[in-house]
């Protein structure tokens, strides 16, 4: 078989085309560099080695990978890794391999007597960046040496050009999902307004008829319903310009003295005047002392959190649990519905999102526990989410006292 001869051995056809499979076959770049380093070594001894990408937005040079293999692995803090040689842009300026060897000069220490092969990572026309190979004294890089590293330079250059279209790919798949998130909320948004806004004109017009009378009850019946779906069209408001206030980061927070316990009271009592049928249970587990937070925004979280389990899980009771414990507050919203589908979990309280399954009388904007995750992340706490289908969901608060 034909070979390509070194100064310290020689390197096989098949070695070089092994090298070149590691590219697909490595699960990511660094493993891809790690196994590269570790089949080359033996044919083409190196100390370190350094590969250095071009920043496209600054126009300088950051660390892709550095590996410290030989001598320079003793002193690796202290040691030259080819940033003169990089840097200076000396290679990336004349798009050619440069050798530099040390002065004629008498240091005994090894290490500070580097020979570096500066060589560009050019797979096509642009310039991605430089690979450096250092010995510690010596022996100098060879003709052959030269050769083999611009082969492994053009195998890196080959990953960091796969690299940079995946990269691309995951951003245009992102993009494309949030344009398809946003299509989907503008679309279902659309559809929330219309709703409450048609039952609002169509009894209003029912009413103000000249050639018919309604008799009291009916009378308020309807303005019951006007009145209903009036507070739904201010909470779809409200819950927009939540969510661009969030999003931009003014949303104020008024931090007061909060007992938990009471504004937990109250937004159960008004939960029930809306839902006569519901049933919840509040068990307070310990005495708590007042936390700091916004009451208002905190009752908002609270009020989603009872109106989800109410829409998601009708018919259910709701267990409302509060503690205290070392460093703060936990309170627990646990329902007895269907439960929401493990694949979708980690989506919940992203900005828009709803359950696909959902039945289409449900309604909701997607952005209930996008609000509620912000606000809690204002107060320095945490939310979180267990469900299992069919046994229910439980929303966890951790509310800390020192804030």
């Amino acid at each position: 078989m034909e070979k390509l001869t070194i100064s310290t051995s020689s390197i096989t056809i098949g070695t070089l085309y092994n090298l070149s499979q590691v590219i697909s076959r490595a699960p990511n770049w660094k493993a891809a560099l790690d196994e590269i380093v570790v089949k080359v070594r033996p044919y083409f001894i190196f100390d370190n080695l350094v590969v250095y990408l071009s920043n496209r937005t600054n126009n300088n040079l950051d660390v892709f990978y550095a590996k410290a293999t030989g001598r320079g692995q003793k002193g690796e803090a202290d040691v030259a890794w080819g940033e003169e040689l990089a840097h200076l842009h000396q290679v990336s300026d004349n798009h050619q391999t440069i050798l530099q060897e040390p002065s004629k000069d008498e240091v005994k220490d090894r290490l500070e007597r580097p020979y570096l092969l500066g060589i560009p990572l050019n797979l096509t026309q642009e310039y991605l960046g430089t690979i450096v190979f250092i010995r510690f004294g010596g022996p100098a890089f060879t003709e052959s040496d030269k050769k083999l590293g611009e082969f492994i330079s053009y195998l890196i250059g080959f990953l960091v050009e796969r690299q940079n279209v995946k990269y691309e790919q995951e951003l245009l798949q992102a993009q494309h999902q949030q344009i398809q998130i946003r299509e989907d909320f503008l679309s279902n948004i659309s559809h929330e307004f219309r709703s409450p806004l048609g039952f609002i004109k169509g009894y209003t017009t029912t009413l103000l008829r000249q050639d018919t009378s309604w008799d009291q009850t009916t009378q308020q019946e309807f303005l019951k319903i006007i009145d209903r779906e009036a507070d739904r069209l201010q909470e779809l408001i409200d819950n927009l310009l939540d969510s661009a206030r969030l999003q931009s980061g003014q949303l104020q927070m008024r931090y007061d003295l909060v007992r938990l316990e009471a504004v937990i009271n109250d937004v159960i009592a008004r939960a029930r005047q809306n839902n006569p049928s519901l049933v919840v249970k509040f068990i307070v587990k310990t005495t708590l002392s007042p936390a700091r937070g916004d009451p208002f925004r905190l009752a908002q979280v609270f009020e989603n959190l009872i109106g989800n389990a109410i829409k998601y899980a009708p018919g259910s009771d709701i267990l409302i649990t509060i503690e205290q414990e070392k460093n703060g507050v936990v309170i627990s919203f646990q329902d007895n519905g269907p439960g929401i589908p493990e694949k979708y979990v980690p989506f919940l309280f992203d900005r828009f999102f709803r359950v696909p399954d959902q039945s289409p009388n449900v309604h909701g904007t997607g952005l209930g526990l996008y609000i509620c995750k912000q606000i809690i992340n204002a107060h320095n706490g945490q939310i979180t989410v267990h469900s299992e289908t069919p046994h229910g969901t439980t929303f966890k608060i951790h509310l800390p006292y020192n804030r």
